[in-house]
């Protein structure tokens, strides 16, 4: 059974029909959140930054959210393949002690509990990353605003209220409580127009990398936001889910232009002076757990807004089959249900999503032949 579906956009597919797919042609990678479902990927992170990236010299576009912001951000670390498989081993094993009584743990201890493990993982090496020779990186999170501009017992479940409602109605209503707040790597264009959401983007640096990463890693009432991020506007700042679940960002009228459109930045001059990088031919290459790439965590339930758009038409996604996916320990990928399945027997969550993950080679496998003998068959519509 073939455990990878390949999927592209009519950009990318007439560009590789034309001229196969090299690692030149590829400007930006996303890292969508959705928890431990991203650990599938690990295997194809491997391969793609630690060898097939490797030797190329133009400028590519890391962007992420959540677990994908974890996931972009180890890219731009010394020896890849090493810090890819620290992320998976530490994911895996991640364990937060209940309490006599507990349910389930405090917001306040799992915040600082993942916390010090992200102190602990980029410790002394948040350089290797900011300082990366082609790599730029973005973490995406979502700021509060209005209700939501500070955590609150009450006044937090109200404003997500009122963004699901504005959501629900528009997406771009849900800028009312939510905005995108992307950190880059200094001197750095978004990879992408923001005309479709109110964005603001910040300069990356030691100050601010650790928080900024946390708070895309903030899933609401599970873990606390990141108040006062150094050299953001002030406020709380949660998961870059919310507002970008799967990154389903305007890709192909940027990479034409070259520049972000109309983003308010802090901290920086003149984004679209700041350098002349143009990234290849423009092409996004996604590793995903899907095929749909849903734009906000509010627009999981909403079906029609689930479709591919013109935004996506330079994308190539690489995505396990749902096949495949059954033959995986329960039938699925990994993810957050499996803390509740498991409850207390940490080794046998710990076995069922090693199990997946070494699973997953395949679809690394399949990628690498793949590019050694491109099908165009076996390439799919987006």
């Amino acid at each position: 059974m073939q455990a990878l579906r390949i999927y592209a956009g009519p950009r990318a597919r007439a560009h590789i029909e034309k001229n196969g797919l090299q690692p030149a042609d590829v400007g930006v990678v996303p890292g969508a959140a959705g928890g431990p479902k991203g650990l599938i990927l690990g295997p194809l992170d491997r391969f793609i930054f630690g060898d097939w990236l490797a030797p190329t010299t133009h400028p590519v576009h890391l962007v992420g959210a959540s677990i994908g912001a974890w996931r972009m951000a180890t890219a731009c670390l010394n020896d890849p393949v090493t810090a890819f498989r620290r992320l998976e081993h530490d994911y895996i094993h991640q364990h937060y002690e209940l309490q006599p009584g507990q349910k389930r743990p405090t917001a306040d201890f799992v915040s600082e509990q993942f916390g010090k493990g992200l102190k602990d993982f980029y410790g002394g090496r948040v350089r290797e990353v900011l300082q990366h020779p082609r790599y730029r990186l973005h973490i995406v999170t979502s700021r509060g605003r209005h209700m939501l501009g500070r955590e609150h017992r009450l006044a937090t479940p109200l404003g997500y209220l009122g963004a699901f409602l504005a959501n629900s109605l528009h997406r771009k209503a849900m800028g009312g409580w939510l905005e995108r707040v992307v950190f880059s790597t200094p001197e750095t264009a978004l990879p992408f127009a923001t005309g479709d959401y109110r964005t603001r983007q910040v300069h990356l640096n030691e100050a601010n990398f650790n928080p900024a990463l946390q708070a895309s890693c903030s899933i609401p009432f599970v873990l606390r936001s990141v108040h006062n991020i150094p050299g953001a506007p002030p406020g709380a700042y949660w998961d870059g889910g919310i507002t970008d679940y799967h990154l389903h960002l305007n890709y192909a009228s940027n990479l034409i232009a070259g520049c972000a459109h109309g983003t308010p930045v802090v901290g920086q001059n003149d984004i679209n002076s700041s350098s002349g990088e143009r990234p290849g031919a423009g092409l996004v290459l996604y590793p995903h757990f899907q095929k749909a790439v849903v734009p906000g965590w509010l627009d999981k339930g909403l079906k029609w807004r689930h479709k591919a758009t013109h935004f996506l038409d330079n994308m190539v996604l690489l995505a396990p089959d749902p096949l495949w996916v059954k033959t995986l320990p329960n039938g699925k990928l990994p993810d957050r249900t499996d803390f509740t399945r498991y409850g207390a027997d940490v080794q046998a969550r710990v076995k069922a999503w090693s199990a997946a993950t070494a699973a997953s080679q395949q679809l690394a496998d399949e990628w690498q032949a793949w590019l050694l003998r491109p099908d165009m068959a076996r390439m799919e519509r987006l």
